[in-house]
Order: structure tokens, then sequence, then C-alpha cells
């Protein structure tokens, strides 16, 4: 009887040693993979060229905001549409992230054909591996030098030219494109700013007339915000300024 008992217990146990291991590794949680960035010795020239073209693509990709606000017409349309929502007085009405939307597309629809040059003189190229990528940047580089120069007024130019100490240039090719940029930038600011004033006037003078009548009426706690917004309002439609905004613009560029 306690041989039969003894055989039953060492079956249990064979069993669960058996059992066990086919437990616990469906049990076990699945391997998490491990990421490491290190250094190891370039087998030769080859690596580290590629290793260099990847971390110029990353940096080009972490800039590419800087570029956009900095080379395109974005920084005009946007602060323009601003100008125009404070003039309307609506508030924030269209929302921001309609106007930035608006401009960036206005912006696509400028920069185009600077666009199609670039990826025709540069791009297509060096993706086919015709050139290198140093003549690309130079071929990148010269459509967006020239849409920048018909844009730059030359006041501007001669000014970071001389706080850059630079000889002066006898051509546009002798002017830097860091002298360039900044030009560029301080031109679109001016041509912004006085955008917005034109802007202004026509609802100015409507917030005077209906500042003046409320008085003359002895209105004085009536705020006129709220009786010339929708004259303002009216005035914008009945003229299809939306349509006249972007028209003027898109064609203010002389490409």
């Amino acid at each position: 009887m306690i041989t039969g008992k003894r055989r039953l217990v060492f079956a249990g146990l064979a069993i669960g040693f058996l059992v066990l291991p086919a437990v616990s590794a469906v049990a076990a949680p699945p391997p998490l993979p491990r990421i490491t960035i290190g250094a190891a010795t370039a087998r030769g020239p080859q690596d580290v060229a590629v290793s260099l073209q990847i971390l110029f693509l990353l940096t080009i990709l972490t800039l590419a905001p800087a570029i956009l606000l900095l080379m395109t017409p974005f920084t005009r349309i946007i602060i323009v549409l601003s100008f125009l929502r404070q003039a309307l007085g609506t508030q924030s009405i269209p929302p921001n992230q309609i106007l930035v939307g608006l401009a960036l597309f206005m912006t696509f629809f400028i920069m185009r054909p600077v666009g199609d040059t670039v990826y025709a003189q540069a791009l297509k190229p060096y993706m086919d591996g015709r050139i290198g990528w140093e003549e690309a940047l130079k071929k990148a580089e010269a459509p967006m030098r020239r849409f920048m120069f018909m844009q730059t007024k030359e006041r501007d130019l001669a000014l970071f030219v001389y706080l850059s100490k630079t000889p002066r240039p006898r051509n546009p090719g002798d002017v830097p494109t860091l002298v360039l940029i900044p030009s560029f930038v301080i031109s679109e600011l001016r041509t912004a700013f006085t955008m917005g004033f034109l802007l202004f006037i026509p609802f100015l003078v409507i917030d005077m007339v209906v500042a003046s009548t409320l008085m003359a009426m002895g209105m004085l706690m009536l705020p006129p915000i709220a009786i010339s917004l929708p004259f303002k309002l009216l005035l914008f439609i009945l003229v299809d300024g939306w349509n006249l905004i972007a028209r003027q613009l898109v064609v203010n560029f002389n490409l």
C-alpha cells in the first residue's frame, strides 16, 4: 500500500517538474528590445560620408520651421492676416489654426515655381546620382536667393552688409546668404506692416463715425465696438474682402 502511494507521489513530482518549465515559459513576459547609440570604428571613408549625410539631413529637418519662416512669404502673409483680424475687431475669429493653415497654403502657391526649379535642378539630379550633395545644395540655394533678392529692399541689404562688416558686394553673387536672409526678413516685416496700416484705415473710419454718432446721441455707456462690428463685417463681405486680400498677397510677389 505504501509502495503504491510512493509511486503516486513520485509520478506527481515527475509530472510537476515536466509541466512547470512550460508554465513558466508561458507566463514569462516577452523580451523587450534594447536600443543603443554608440560610436564604432568606420570600415572606410564611405561609412563616414553616409553618417555625415544623415546628420546633415536631420539638421535640415530640425531647421525646417525656421527656413519656412525666414525664407518664404509666410511671415508677410501671417502678419497681414493677423492685422486684418485685429482691424475687424473679431477677437479670435478666425482662429489661429485657420490663419496659419491659410498662410501655409498661400505660401505653397507662391513658392511653387521656386520649388519646381529646386526639384528639377538639384533634388532630382542628386537622387539620380548625377551630382553630389554639395553641388545639389548650391543649385538648390540659387533659386531661393533669387526669390529673396526680388523681395529685398536695397536699404535693408545695405544695413546688414554694414553690420556684418563684409566688403561691399559688387553683384548679387557676392552677398552672403547669412546677410541676405535677415535683409529679406526685415523687408518682409516692413511690407507686412505697410499693408496692415492700409487695412486699418477703412475700419478705423467706421469706428470713428460710430463713436461720434453715439457721443452725439448721448449714449456714452454703449461700447462703440458693439455697434461698429456689424458694419465692418458688412463692408468686408460686400467688397469680398477675403478674395481681395488673398489675391493681393499672392500677386504682390514679383515672380
